[in-house]
């Protein structure tokens, strides 16, 4: 059913993983395509808004997440150590200007001291994690969209589905980190059953 389908009962999130300058062109740990992401991002949510009963966002927020940084600049394997990137307080682990409009309804920010893939390893300023959060507003459906395809938007989905949340991820609104990453993750979520589709078509 579409999302403003009167007889479609199913309460939806927009999660929106990571989209922060830190992982923008220009950034820390740049992705190339983060900025063009970002602005389809926001404009999605802004013509799309009334589709969604809870929009979430997440942000890596580091503090002191030990070996998940490299301690010297040839040492990232970008595996398990990458550049210090998502630093707490620093304008590059806010939100991204193009969501500056976005009015979200909870936001999480993880990974303070530990690396921190899914956006439900995050907690809002009341400590609630992001599971509590969409049980408390009775959401039983999710769209997962942000950046990194490959890496924290698949854990977030992957956790998502794993909850037993109808999970979806809007192709067309996240970008990888390589085409060869980005591939192997769409194979991981359609295996675990998460459903892969275009924004057009929801």
């Amino acid at each position: 059913m579409a999302p403003n389908d009167p007889h479609d009962t199913a309460r939806r999130a927009l999660i929106v993983v990571d989209v922060q300058p830190t992982f923008c062109e220009g950034g820390e740990l740049g992705v190339p395509g983060g900025h063009a992401v970002a602005e389809r991002i926001a404009a999605f949510a802004a013509a799309r808004r009334e589709a969604y009963d809870v929009v979430v966002t997440t942000q890596d927020w580091h503090v002191d997440p030990g070996r998940h940084f490299a301690t010297h600049p040839e040492e990232p394997d970008f595996v398990d150590t990458w550049p210090p990137h998502g630093l707490a307080g620093t304008p590059n682990a806010e939100l991204h200007p193009a969501l500056a409009d976005l009015a979200p309804d909870a936001s999480v920010k993880k990974g303070a001291y530990e690396a921190a893939y899914s956006g439900f390893e995050g907690v809002d300023t009341a400590g609630r994690p992001l599971a509590e959060i969409l049980a408390a507003a009775g959401v039983t459906s999710v769209d997962v969209v942000g950046i990194a395809e490959s890496h924290c938007v698949r854990a977030t989905a992957l956790d998502a589905n794993g909850l037993g949340l109808r999970t979806r991820v809007l192709t067309d609104l996240t970008v990888p980190v390589s085409p060869e990453l980005g591939a192997q993750a769409r194979e991981d979520l359609a295996a675990a059953g998460v459903r892969l589709e275009v924004s057009t078509d929801v």
